[in-house]
C-alpha cells in the first residue's frame, strides 16, 4: 500500500506540474484584457493625435486660401478701378478729338469763305496735328501699361 500511496503522490505532483504549465501557456497565449485595452488605448491616442494634426493642416490651408483669395479680390478691384479711370480718360480724349475735328471743319469753312490770314490757320492746324499725335502716343502708352498689368494676372491664372 505504501507503493500505491507513493505512486498516488507522484501522480498528483505530476498533475499539479502539468496544470501549472498549462496555466502558464494559456496566460502567454491569451493576452489579458488589461494589456489588450492599453494597446487599443495607445492606438486610439495615436489616431487622435494624427487627426488633430490633419485638422491643423486643413485650417492652415484654409487660411492660406482665404488670404490668397482676398489678395486676388483686392488686385481685381484695383485693376477694375484702373480700367474705369483709363476708360474715362480715353472717352475724354475722344470727345476732345471730336471737338478738334469740328474746329478744323469750321476753320476750313472760314478759309473757303475768304478769311485773309492763312498763316494763322496753318499754325492752328499744325498745333492741332501735334496735339492729336501726342494723344495717340498717350493712348499707346496707356495700352502698354494695361498689358503690363494684365500679363502677370494672366500668367497666375
Amino acid at each position: 500500500m505504501t507503493d500505491i500511496t507513493a505512486l498516488e503522490s507522484r501522480i498528483t505532483a505530476a498533475l499539479d506540474r502539468i496544470r501549472a504549465g498549462v496555466e502558464t501557456l494559456s496566460q502567454d497565449a491569451v493576452p489579458s484584457p488589461d494589456t489588450e485595452e492599453s494597446a487599443l488605448q495607445t492606438q486610439l491616442d495615436e489616431e487622435r493625435t494624427a487627426n488633430e494634426m490633419l485638422n491643423e493642416r486643413i485650417q492652415a490651408l484654409k487660411s492660406q486660401h482665404e488670404d490668397a483669395s482676398q489678395e486676388l479680390e483686392q488686385r481685381i478691384a484695383t485693376q477694375e478701378q484702373s480700367l474705369t479711370s483709363l476708360d474715362l480718360a480715353l472717352q475724354t480724349m475722344r470727345h476732345a478729338n471730336e471737338a478738334l475735328r469740328d474746329l478744323n471743319a469750321q476753320m476750313r469753312a472760314a478759309l473757303t469763305e475768304g478769311v485773309s490770314e492763312p498763316e494763322m490757320i496753318n499754325a492752328v492746324l499744325a498745333a492741332e496735328l501735334a496735339a492729336l499725335q501726342a494723344e495717340r502716343k498717350a493712348e499707346s502708352e496707356e495700352v502698354s501699361a494695361i498689358l503690363q498689368t494684365l500679363t502677370p494676372l494672366m500668367k497666375e491664372a
